[in-house]
């Protein structure tokens, strides 16, 4: 059921993206408008994601998914009515209000039910939904838009999120908090977090990788619109589904090897998650190089893969140096500096495109992803030299 809702939570945000070219004609936008037109969900969803989390370790998480769900959904169907660049702005921003309550509660739901030898790939499983939400909300948006307009698409993907509201409101359940893991002395503040060097180097390093992936999501179809003249419907489809279909694979594979390789060592889901963008690299870099449309689409497959081999691991490896007790407010927390980094890159590239070209832009994230992929081998070898992650937490189990 969390799948589900995952799902369309990436499909209603990755919408947009593939009808910036209908919505740029309609209200005579520049590309620097666009990029804050995506980034105004981003900003809003950092802001408000610490407060969401920190309320979803005290409140019921069914009712704050529900809710949340419901809220965004309808914030979705009303981007149909929006006559004004400002109308746009306020709807995506309360999309962002929305979502932003969705993952804390969803990730610790999750983890009440898998223990850390299924943890990683229970949360591979729901990451999936990431991509698969992406392509559809790329790829069918753009069809979508291209014969029927690009209002309908959001009146679609708001009702689809009414419609799961009530499947969860019948069936999902609610269990106790920390149910698989065993019982340790909990901190009474969630300002430990401060404190927490692995849990902040993991966050540094998901600042970086979000800025990276933001820049793909949010700009490829463009790109590919342009430099190869494709109709909006197919640069929609390869600009979002073969980055997206790669990743399943790469998401699958890092929770089943991160949860073999973090039963017998500490550090073992942050080695895994080091390879993944250590194998995003050279893929990055080619992006921008690379002159033929199939070429590109086979650099971005490969960088699909490794960022997937890292993404499976982002929740279970913070829970691994985290208290039960601030799961929310850590994801809450951690996803909003994510998308703050997100929200920089959607802005930046189209300003230094102006002056470098995207291609060249798009080549340039390969340096971060190897500066990225050297800080988390560094944290993974901490983390199997350590005894202790902070005072209070148990050791990892082995």
């Amino acid at each position: 059921m969390l799948w589900l809702v995952c799902l369309l939570n990436y499909a209603d945000r990755q919408a947009i993206f593939s009808l910036f070219p209908p919505i740029r004609e309609e209200f005579g936008l520049t590309e620097v408008q666009l990029g804050i037109l995506g980034t105004a969900f981003m900003w809003v969803y950092a802001l408000c994601g610490p407060f969401a989390g920190w309320l979803c370790d005290r409140l019921s998480r069914k009712r704050t998914i529900l809710v949340a769900l419901l809220f965004w959904s309808l914030a979705t169907g009303a981007t149909a009515v929006a006559r004004s660049y400002g109308g746009l702005l306020l709807l995506r921003a309360a999309g962002g209000l929305g979502e932003a309550f969705y993952f804390p509660a969803a990730l610790s739901l999750i983890a009440d039910y898998h223990g850390s030898a299924t943890r990683s790939r229970a949360m591979a499983v729901h990451q999936s939904g990431v991509y698969i939400g992406t392509m559809l909300g790329g790829s069918l948006a753009g069809w979508i838009g291209q014969h029927h307009g690009w209002r309908l698409p959001f009146i679609d993907f708001g009702s689809a999120g009414l419609l799961i509201a009530c499947l969860l409101l019948i069936a999902l359940r609610e269990l106790p908090r920390g149910a698989m893991d065993e019982p340790a002395e909990q901190p009474k503040s969630w300002t430990s977090l401060l404190a927490n060097g692995p849990a902040l180097a993991l966050a540094a390093i998901f600042v970086g990788a979000n800025f990276v992936a933001m820049i793909f999501l949010s700009w490829t179809p463009n790109f590919l619109y342009e430099r190869f003249h494709l109709t909006l419907t197919v640069a929609g489809f390869s600009g979002v589904v073969y980055l997206q279909l790669s990743s399943i694979i790469g998401v699958l594979a890092g929770g089943w090897i991160a949860d073999r390789v973090a039963g017998r060592e500490s550090g073992g889901r942050q080695l895994v998650q080091a390879g993944g963008l250590l194998l995003g690299t050279p893929f990055l870099f080619l992006t921008g190089w690379v002159h033929t449309l199939n070429a590109v689409l086979a650099a971005v497959i490969g960088f699909g893969l490794g960022k997937g081999i890292y993404d499976a691991n982002l929740w279970a490896s913070l829970y691994d140096v985290i208290p039960v007790s601030l799961r929310g407010v850590a994801v809450g927390a951690v996803n909003s500096l994510g998308w703050i980094g997100g929200g920089v890159a959607t802005v930046g590239i189209a300003i230094a495109a102006r002056r470098f070209g995207f291609a060249a832009c798009l080549s340039a994230t390969s340096a971060i992803y190897l500066v990225l992929a050297a800080a988390m081998f560094l944290l993974a070898r901490y983390l199997r030299k350590a005894n202790r992650l902070f005072r209070g937490v148990p050791r990892i189990s082995n």
